[in-house]
């Protein structure tokens, strides 16, 4: 199974993490004092078919930056781990997931080389007490520390919760499909021989 456990102690967070990238139960379990990013992962891990176990205390009396951005980093960690040697893996994926009036495309290159393309607008500055530019705050994080290029483009959209939820479910069914491994593959996925 492939699988990761992390702790991270830092003077803004405290996280532990369990993550699961095949065969979850879908049912994780996550609690990182933010209500709508609790929300947002536990799509992106059930449309990923994969497992999180997630607590993290941040300093959310200063503001929600470092604790998204750590999770970002932490979450990006425990995915290249859990990725193992990354033998016959699909490694790209394409998805279009739409929610209600919106419509986002994601693509991923399971790369070794971190680089985002992040084109999305989103017309509200906050989701309840959410801010919506930590969005991307949390996938540079997670790119950079996962080792991937990642495109997340909106095509349209309007209501910013639809935007966000339609970028992290397609977000998860992305992971899902780039992390298959192809049956009678035993090579990586390059023809330098090294991701």
């Amino acid at each position: 199974m492939r699988r990761a456990q992390i702790e991270r102690q830092t003077a803004e967070t405290s996280i532990s993490l369990n993550f699961v990238l095949d065969e979850g139960s879908q049912q994780p379990q996550i609690e990182t004092g933010i209500g709508f990013l609790d929300h947002m992962l536990t799509l992106m891990i059930y449309h990923g078919q994969m497992d999180l176990q997630l607590t993290c205390q941040g300093d959310l009396h200063v503001d929600a930056h470092h604790t998204v951005e750590d999770l970002g980093i932490v979450l990006g960690q425990a995915f290249r781990e859990a990725l193992g040697d990354k033998k016959g893996i699909q490694r790209y994926a394409t998805t279009y997931t739409p929610m209600d009036e919106t419509l986002s495309m994601l693509s991923i290159d399971i790369s070794g080389r971190p680089y985002l393309h992040y084109d999305v607008s989103i017309p509200v500055e906050k989701v309840g007490t959410f801010d919506t530019q930590l969005v991307e705050e949390f996938f540079r994080a997670f790119v950079n520390h996962a080792q991937v290029t990642l495109h997340i483009n909106l095509l349209y959209g309007k209501n910013g919760h639809h935007i966000i939820e339609s970028i992290f479910k397609g977000f998860g069914r992305a992971l899902f499909q780039a992390t298959r491994i192809i049956p009678g593959r035993k090579s990586l996925p390059s023809s330098k021989g090294l991701i």
